[in-house]
């Protein structure tokens, strides 16, 4: 602020210090994409538990690998999660007229056929009363409480209203997990009653989910399918369940799936097909397209995994690793930091039972040299994530983001430094603005260096970061641009341990 002084005296003037801080963003925020018994389609709800899921889109279904990849998830410590449901083209949605009102089911599917509504009618003087508090357009004949039930959960609206007011019927179901309204709202509130389902008006669940279901033609601009994520602020983790239980997701949808992470910077993680042999499981990913620089932002773990299914009574049955793998990077991300390796004997795989094909050592090496991450279970432990590569993870490949914590290390990198710089465009760029970028992002990656995130002993061993005018020329100055360079060593886990043993005598040692 400038000062303007008038009269002698002391004049007191408040200066910024320039200091910026960088967040670093959250690691394991997990999408889901799939199908599910009801909720809204092609919307992104971010959850925070079972319960959550079981109220938006209605639990586990048989029909349904996505809610058992939830549960497996917050069983294997997850906490942050963004679902979106997928529907085949024929699914309808259910509808039912009440007294000159239509309202829809939230979503597609036979779920809806369970709805019935129920309209009651206060008394007139409480109605009067009622009214006068809502305002001018508001009478004591416009007001009704409508109950709505799909058979297990009861939303109640009270003091609800056709007319143009606070509790207009169209505004309060906005919050509705059951129905909405569908068209416009009579000049008169409905007559009391319960109206169901009317047959003509049934919802179905459609036919089976195919590849055109997540990414269809046009999807990507219309943000459907996998692409309606593109509402989600932020996700780190993506896994996209196979369309049943027991099932594989269509293979061309995994190509799409990997450039969608890459272009989020988040990380994909691929379930084997249910078939899939330990001699097979290196070529299975390349011959299916996943393969190229796309390929950092990928991992794969096998084989499938033996868990009990709530809904069979608890008997056991084979289901996709990875919701319980997205869940030991959250639990993983949580304890120790996203740098470190979501493998070893304390990866345990939470509420595995067995695996569908328990690997040896011999039949381990061959999945590790290409880059597939082996689930094994020993003895004490149970099972556990015994490999931490991505599917650029192959030893010929020798690429440097070879393992899982490197690559996402530098994902998070990448995130927290994008959004916090933002701050930067269209300052002044010149010194003052590269010395505050200087101290706002090494202040960043300094902290990150305390809690064990890189190499060396030093920061200096550690990690660099560089914006002056050799990094920003004047020609940059010219069209606008300024240059950042932040350098990293990352930490790299210890796949292989060697300990050498010598048998020495009694004098020789002593």
């Amino acid at each position: 602020m400038t000062i303007t002084p008038t009269y002698p005296g002391v004049y007191i003037s408040e200066v910024p210090s320039g200091s910026r801080t960088v967040t670093g963003v959250a690691t394991s925020i997990t999408a889901f994409v799939g199908s599910a018994a009801r909720g809204p389609v092609d919307t992104p709800l971010a959850i925070g538990s079972v319960g959550d899921f079981e109220r938006h889109f209605g639990g586990l279904w048989r029909e349904s690998g996505l809610g058992y990849a939830v549960r497996d998830f917050f069983l294997g410590g997850g906490g942050q999660a963004v679902v979106v449901r997928v529907a085949h083209l024929d699914a309808d949605t259910a509808r039912l007229s009440v007294g000159g009102i239509t309202l829809e089911a939230t979503g597609p599917g036979a779920w809806g056929n369970d709805l019935a509504v129920t309209i009651e009618h206060p008394s007139a003087a409480d109605a009067d009363d009622i009214a006068s508090g809502q305002g001018g357009g508001v009478s004591g004949g416009d007001i009704f409480t409508l109950s709505v039930t799909d058979g297990v959960a009861t939303e109640t609206y009270r003091n609800v209203t056709v007319v143009d007011g606070p509790r207009r019927l169209d505004r309060v179901l906005e919050s509705s997990l059951l129905v909405a309204v569908d068209g416009v709202l009579p000049a008169a509130r409905p007559g009391t009653g319960t109206t169901t389902v009317a047959v003509a008006d049934e919802g179905s669940d459609g036919g089976a989910l195919d590849a055109d279901d997540y990414v269809g033609a046009g999807f990507a601009a219309a943000k459907r399918g996998l692409f309606a994520l593109d509402h989600a602020d932020l996700v780190n983790l993506i896994v996209i369940p196979p369309p049943t239980p027991t099932g594989d997701l269509p293979a061309t949808v995994w190509p799409q799936a990997m450039a969608y992470a890459v272009q989020r910077r988040a990380f994909l993680v691929v379930d084997p097909p249910g078939t899939l042999t330990p001699s097979a499981a290196p070529a299975w990913a390349s011959s299916v397209g996943l393969s190229g620089l796309a390929a950092r932002n990928a991992a794969i773990y096998f084989p499938r995994v033996r868990r009990p299914d709530p809904l069979r009574g608890g008997s056991i049955d084979t289901f996709a690793p990875s919701g319980g793998v997205a869940g030991l990077m959250a639990r993983t991300d949580a304890s120790r930091g996203v740098w470190k390796a979501p493998a070893g004997l304390e990866a345990g795989l939470t509420g595995v039972v067995d695996l569908a094909t328990n690997l040896t050592d011999h039949e381990n090496g061959p999945l590790n040299q290409s880059g597939v991450n082996a689930l094994r279970s020993f003895r004490g432990a149970g099972p556990v994530a015994w490999g931490a590569r991505t599917l650029r993870g192959a030893d010929v490949l020798s690429d440097e983001y070879k393992y899982v914590p490197v690559r996402r290390l530098a994902l998070f990198l990448e995130e927290s430094l994008f959004r916090g710089t933002q701050w930067v465009v269209f300052e002044p760029n010149d010194e003052p603005l590269w010395a505050q970028i200087r101290l706002s992002l090494g202040a960043f990656m300094q902290d990150l260096f305390r809690q064990g995130a890189f190499q060396g002993s030093s920061p200096r061993e550690a990690y660099s970061v560089r914006c002056d005018s050799q990094t920003t020329t004047q020609y940059d100055i010219d069209r606008g641009i300024v240059n950042i360079e932040v350098g990293f060593a990352p930490l790299k886990p210890a796949e292989f341990v060697i300990i050498s043993i010598q048998q020495q005598t009694a004098s020789a040692a002593s």
